[in-house]
């Protein structure tokens, strides 16, 4: 049996702090679904599982309940199965409801229910449907008492945190990691933690196949399980199926040579850049030329990627001798330019008193650029 595992597609996720650029993210989540159903044809696999969080919300809209159910209505020869998670509990007159009143494909199944269900003639899905956003009681239990025929390969499908990943989790419903151990799984698909992630052998999440944040995963992916003769373990292979990627750095600034081998990495490692959601935090000490440079450097970043977010408050102006000297004071900003350059030379001061004076100095110094730059 060769399958593929997905999970939280969230789909109508809002995305509202990326304002015009959140449409092209909540497209890309409908576009994964297709890149699911293509790698399904392409390794042989009938079945997708989705181990919860089909959608964002258990009141979608009408039109994003109708988005998913098309794009999977184009793959006839994949089946969809598809499991109640925390964002999409099946609840009375929530969002399972409402599809099966749309009329589902016949190729989409909600697995709404515990009960055993055979896959093919000799693999069987117990899936652990979350009935509520928040279970105290771990669901996957059931998986052990569940009744399968002799000698049925047994694959579980379910939505939690496993204990060590609690934390990390949306949501605290809760999952021994040893289940598939203790219920004779050949392999337990898990779905709520954002990330590709192995707990052991037979148990695995899957991630989201579109990244929504910058600590989970840089590409979306979804995972390719075969399952071979009986007691060996699964081969699972992880394969992209996104198309943003989310990207965090640091960079502690020295000079404008170093941005631009940066910028050229990114370039070299992440085009098109136009698909990259980057969050960059700049620190440093910087003189008056290379903080232009740097700001100058950000903006361009910032029109070549789908997103960015960058941090410039890590960096300390400093302004070199040879700027300091090119702008001109009178008057009361020269007699005080001259008595904070004496503090910070004189020795009898404690160096916390001199650092006060080099600091309201630069100051001084910033602010004259600036009113400079403005008259100009």
């Amino acid at each position: 049996m060769r399958l593929i595992h997905s999970a939280d597609w969230q789909i109508g996720k809002p995305f509202l702090r990326f304002g015009e650029k959140a449409e092209g993210l909540r497209t890309a989540r409908l576009d994964a679904i297709e890149a699911l159903g293509r790698l399904a044809i392409e390794e042989g696999a009938p079945h997708v599982l989705v181990a919860g969080d089909i959608f964002d919300s258990d009141a979608p809209a009408i039109v994003t309940l109708r988005q998913p159910l098309e794009r999977m209505r184009n793959f006839p020869n994949v089946t969809w199965n598809l499991l109640p998670g925390n964002h999409d509990c099946h609840r009375p007159g929530g969002v399972w409801e409402r599809l099966a009143a749309l009329g589902l494909p016949s190729n989409v199944r909600p697995l709404l229910s515990p009960e055993p269900l055979a896959l093919d003639a000799r693999t069987w899905l117990l899936p652990a449907p979350l009935g509520s956003r928040a279970e105290s009681r771990d669901l996957t239990a059931a998986m052990e008492q569940a009744a399968t025929p002799e000698g049925a390969v047994r694959i579980g499908l379910a939505h939690g945190s496993v204990t060590n990943f609690k934390a990390e989790g949306d949501a605290s419903n809760p999952v021994d990691p040893d289940r598939a151990a203790k219920a004779g799984l050949a392999y337990l698909g898990l779905g709520d933690w954002h990330r590709t992630q192995a707990i052991n052998a037979r148990t695995w999440y899957a991630g989201s196949p579109e990244p929504d944040r910058h600590d989970s995963q840089t590409v979306g992916q979804a995972l390719v399980v075969s399952i071979g003769s009986e007691g060996a373990d699964p081969v699972v292979t992880p394969r992209t199926v996104g198309t943003f990627r989310w990207a965090s750095d640091a960079i502690v600034v020295s000079d404008a040579q170093q941005l631009a081998d940066h910028e050229a990495r990114l370039r070299r490692e992440a085009e098109p850049l136009s698909r990259l959601v980057l969050r960059f935090a700049l620190s440093g000490t910087v003189s008056l030329t290379l903080r232009d440079q740097t700001r100058e450097w950000s903006e361009r970043l910032a029109a070549s990627v789908c997103h960015l977010d960058c941090d410039l408050g890590g960096l300390q102006l400093r302004p070199d001798p040879a700027e300091l000297d090119a702008i001109d004071f009178d008057g009361v900003l020269h007699q005080a330019a001259e008595r904070l350059a004496a503090r910070v030379k004189d020795l009898s001061l404690s160096e916390a008193e001199r650092r006060v004076a080099e600091e309201a100095l630069v100051h001084l110094y910033v602010e004259a650029h600036a009113a400079r730059e403005a008259a100009a």
